[in-house]
């Protein structure tokens, strides 16, 4: 599933003048409570991963831990496929910003009040808790270029506004006991990458993506990255009235549809956007059909491969062109 909400905007309402002093306030008492008992760590301290159980698990591990450092929260369960793929990743990342953020881990079977005190609507669901307030990440499977851009959104609101800093483990991962992958080939033109793309610089990115496909045609992550900035590259420039008009008034001119299917995508209206492209392909012939179907391909990539919507609007596609 593609997150609803992969932006931080929104969040500065959790971060008001009286709670960001409150937050700081908790930081230091907290540092000044561990420094007093000869640096004995609180529930929880030191890992990087860990499972939640109940309200009570909840409190120690989580809202205790938030005043020192941002608590990533995956809800999960066993049944739940898209899980599966979000929740080593999130894991993986959580071993690699080695102490920034933590990562505690929800099975809503298990912890149902916890579920619904969160108003989780559908799983796999990621919140963070930073000074004892829960705000919303994102809802489903992403690509790992937009997750590392949330968390690194959360790490920076985390310092900036509540005075909160997950400082990195001596040693990295590796201090936590937790084993490290080696290092990849594409490794560092890959942060590059995300690091231009976080900063807006989307030309910067794509070169780096595209450097990356050019010795390996299959990385994954390269291609995810590579479509997601070469889709916020198209949209910077629309307007988004002219381009919905534009698709509404001619429902055959396909440049129209494509272009208000990548609006689609940018705003989260994932199946919205696919469906515009299927009928597309399925109402046109010749160089107007390959256009759409070339386009959907691309918005596939910016989801990913093991999104069921994309799974479905695979089925659809062949379908409509067979």
């Amino acid at each position: 599933m593609q997150p609803r909400n992969m932006s931080m905007s929104g969040v500065v309402d959790l971060a008001a003048v009286k709670a960001a002093g409150e937050a700081k306030q908790k930081a230091e008492q907290a540092r000044a409570n561990a420094a007093r008992q000869g640096g004995v760590p609180a529930a929880g301290a030191g890992r990087l991963v860990f499972d939640v159980v109940g309200e009570v698990g909840f409190d120690q591990e989580v809202l205790q831990r938030s005043a020192e450092v941002p608590v990533v929260i995956d809800f999960w369960a066993d049944w739940c496929e898209p899980c599966k793929q979000l929740g080593p990743l999130l894991e993986r990342l959580a071993q690699e910003y080695a102490g920034r953020f933590v990562l505690a881990k929800i099975d809503v079977e298990a912890n149902q009040t916890l579920f619904q005190q969160f108003g989780v609507q559908s799983i796999p669901a990621v919140f963070a808790v930073v000074a004892g307030q829960a705000l919303p990440l994102f809802q489903g499977a992403a690509p790992e270029a937009q997750i590392r851009q949330v968390l690194d959104e959360l790490i920076g609101l985390s310092e900036q506004r509540f005075g909160i800093v997950g400082p990195p483990l001596e040693g990295g991962a590796a201090e936590a006991g937790v084993p490290q992958a080696p290092a990849g080939p594409h490794d560092g033109v890959l942060s590059a990458a995300h690091e231009a793309l976080d900063a807006g610089d989307l030309g910067g990115a794509i070169r780096a993506y595209q450097n990356v496909l050019s010795d390996d045609p299959a990385n994954v992550e390269a291609k995810a990255g590579l479509a997601q900035a070469e889709l916020l590259q198209r949209v910077q420039s629309m307007d988004p009235q002219q381009v919905r008009k534009a698709a509404a008034d001619a429902p055959g001119d396909v440049r129209a549809q494509i272009a208000a299917a990548d609006l689609d995508l940018v705003g989260g209206h994932v199946q919205d956007a696919f469906g515009r492209l299927i009928d597309a392909v399925r109402k046109t012939a010749g160089e107007d059909r390959d256009a759409a179907r070339v386009r959907l391909l691309e918005l596939f990539e910016v989801i990913g491969p093991d999104d069921p919507r994309v799974t479905a609007a695979r089925t659809a596609l062949s379908r409509a062109l067979f």
